[in-house]
């Protein structure tokens, strides 16, 4: 259990990070600390703003993460699709939540929403979330994928499959299929049965066997891109993910709704003032002050971090306070 839920590594960041830390924790206690840090781990938010390793050394890392940015940055997609971002912006989407993320798996990603077109085009919010959660909790399995389809679609038989390690998996530079073979791709049947013995395989994490095979089961022949495409819109494949809502619920999170209106309502009360005079005099109003609302102590692990990132925005702030 301990191993199937990378408890060991979550234990390793804590003491790492308590370790960092430990003349700010010895204002709060160890336990306090711990206690903020795995309640952090199960409510999905300990990846924010942290290291591109640490967001994707675990399953759980990187549902958090797809959920998180979701979650931040849905209102891109709202208004019937109106806004449009090329892949650049989205992975300028993608650093404020984690500063190093590499511009390579957003690449990837927007290759699949493009076919491997240009990839200066613009994409929907929904198009380009689907596609890049595929690319990037499945990275791994995909650049598997990818060398068994140039082996089929050289007609090697892929009976070897070389599973890369995760950083060999971010770093190698996939080379794209050619989708211009006579054959238009290759037979899906075939392609199944090594994805099949892929997935017995792989020590990654890989899409469910069935839902590829009931994907995959009115097709004939088909292209590296076309797998990745109906990979990225099958609903079933995204339940069992399970980060994102079906795509018809993409734009709906009530409990952040809920808050964004306490907060509007509280933004809202405290900027009401009382009646103006009829000529307009309003030196005789009583003051009103706004009530201090204390910051509920963060998790030191996203404190070092917004800490580390104000200091070189002091001078700014300082200038434009006077």
């Amino acid at each position: 259990f301990a191993a199937q839920r990378h408890v060991l590594t979550y234990m390793e960041d804590a003491v790492s990070q308590l370790l960092e830390n430990r003349e700010d924790i010895s204002q709060y206690g160890i336990a306090r600390f711990f206690t903020e840090y795995f309640n952090s781990v199960r409510q999905g938010t300990h990846i924010l703003f942290r290291e591109f390793s640490f967001v994707q050394a675990t399953p759980h890392n990187r549902v958090s993460f797809l959920r998180t940015f979701w979650r931040c940055f849905r209102t891109v997609g709202k208004n019937g699709g109106k806004y449009l971002l090329t892949a650049q912006e989205y992975h300028c989407l993608l650093q404020l939540l984690c500063p190093d993320f590499p511009m390579e798996l957003t690449q990837k990603a927007a290759r699949i929403v493009l076919m491997d077109d240009a990839m200066d085009c613009l994409m929907s919010f929904s198009d380009f979330l689907f596609a890049f959660q595929i690319q990037f909790y499945y990275s791994e399995f995909l650049e598997s994928v990818a060398t068994i389809y140039q082996d089929l679609l050289a007609g090697k038989n892929p009976n070897t499959v070389i599973v890369p390690t995760s950083s060999s998996g971010l770093h190698r530079q996939r080379q794209p299929p050619s989708d211009c073979s006579p054959l238009d791709g290759v037979e899906a049947s075939l392609f199944y049965q090594c994805l099949e013995s892929l997935c017995d395989r792989s020590k990654y994490s890989c899409p469910p066997s069935a839902l590829v095979k009931e994907m995959l089961s009115s097709a004939q022949r088909l292209t590296f891109y076309g797998f990745l495409m109906a990979l990225a819109k099958d609903q079933g494949i995204n339940r069992a993910l399970g980060a994102l809502p079906d795509k018809g619920d993409l734009f709906l999170d009530p409990a952040m709704d809920q808050e964004l209106e306490k907060l509007v309502a509280q933004v809202s009360g405290l900027s009401i003032s009382g009646p103006t005079s009829s000529t307009g005099d309003t030196a005789n109003l009583p003051v009103r002050n706004s009530p201090r609302v204390n910051s509920p102590w963060k998790p030191l692990h996203h404190r070092r971090k917004m800490d580390t990132e104000s200091e070189g925005s002091n001078e700014e702030t300082d200038s434009s306070e006077n």
